[in-house]
């Protein structure tokens, strides 16, 4: 859907998921007669706000949606407790045992430093507080599946809706993935891979990055990389830089104040730095994302996506950087769903 089509009347059914409705089912919403919200509806009974959230507990995983095609997700808003490093979103598709999309629920919505931060985008929105929003397409044609895994020790208390179409699916649709990595430090002299081990034709859709900076001075000299269709060591697609990348310019500066400036815009922006107190949060950590939503990079085969972490040394010469990266990778592509390398054990996602 987009504001070309909404006009075009079709024979889709609108249906939604939520604490108030497990199924989607229609005319059954609002029927819950217990929940989180049982007691503040105890004089007002069923109808009454009785089940907006769920309590998911420790070291389990709850079902968010289990739904049978062909249809799509169309949009997922959710208010996420806990440590969202430690609530784990996963998508399967068709039925798949391998899900196609892993990810701490803080970075899929693009707050990977576990701070709130505003973002205004076509794909995904941020809204005071927490106000966790997707607007990824998620065509599917036989079934959706949609699970959130609490790794955490304690009980974490989420309120979701995912609202979808029921109808038919184009031939031509790819299935949504997205894919999580963390490397904290980055080797000296190696480059930072957001994505490889993709098989099949597709096309990338986007890049989450939270990066966080180990050294003094400027961090964003390094080039990315696509590696399309059997690409080995120089790459088809070549940016110039990572704020370059990212849309910016000149390294995120306000020229007025000299500090860094963030921005968010319908493709791309920096939505969050985090400055350090001049105690024990030392570090800057930036938050960036770059949706290719007008310029999809197309792949047939399979693609690799890389990016180099640069500074500035003496002599005005590159000095490759130990920093801490994590990055999501958004793509559509055919199945099957090559297995993913898989998440980092907890101690690696934690957020300091």
């Amino acid at each position: 859907m987009d504001m070309k089509n909404l006009s075009m009347l079709d024979s889709a059914e609108s249906r939604s998921i939520s604490a108030e409705n497990f199924r989607g089912e229609k005319g059954r919403g609002g029927m819950a007669t217990e929940g989180t919200g049982e007691q503040c509806a105890r004089d007002l009974g069923q109808g009454w706000k009785v089940s907006p959230s769920v309590r998911i507990e420790p070291k389990s995983v709850f079902e968010l949606a289990d739904i049978e095609g062909p249809g799509t997700v169309e949009q997922i808003w959710m208010a996420a407790g806990g440590r969202w490093r430690f609530n784990i979103l996963r998508i399967y598709w068709d039925g798949q045992e391998t899900p196609s999309v892993e990810c701490p629920v803080g970075d899929f919505f693009g707050c990977g430093w576990e701070k709130p931060c505003r973002i205004n985008s076509l794909a995904l929105c941020v809204n005071p507080w927490n106000g966790f929003n997707s607007y990824w397409q998620m065509p599917f044609r036989k079934r959706c599946r949609i699970t959130l895994e609490n790794i955490s020790d304690e009980i974490v208390t989420v309120y979701y809706q995912i609202n979808y179409s029921l109808g038919k699916v184009d031939d031509n649709a790819g299935y949504f993935h997205a894919s999580f990595r963390r490397t904290n430090p980055l080797p000296y002299r190696e480059v930072y891979t957001i994505l490889d081990g993709v098989e099949g034709r597709g096309r990338y859709a986007g890049t989450y990055m939270a990066w966080g900076v180990n050294n003094s001075g400027w961090w964003g000299e390094g080039e990315i990389k696509f590696f399309l269709d059997g690409d080995r060591e120089f790459p088809t697609i070549c940016g110039t830089g990572t704020e370059d990348y990212f849309c910016g310019s000149y390294g995120f500066q306000n020229k007025e104040t000299k500090e860094y400036e963030e921005f968010t815009t319908a493709y791309a922006g920096l939505p969050q730095v985090v400055r350090p107190d001049g105690i024990f949060s030392s570090q800057t950590r930036f938050g960036l994302y770059r949706w290719h939503i007008t310029d999809p990079v197309r792949f047939k085969k399979n693609i690799r996506v890389t990016i180099q972490a640069l500074g500035w040394r003496s002599g005005h010469r590159y000095l490759p950087l130990q920093d801490d990266i994590s990055s999501v990778a958004f793509w559509y592509q055919e199945l099957p769903t090559k297995q993913f390398k898989g998440l980092p054990c907890r101690e690696s996602l934690e957020v300091i």
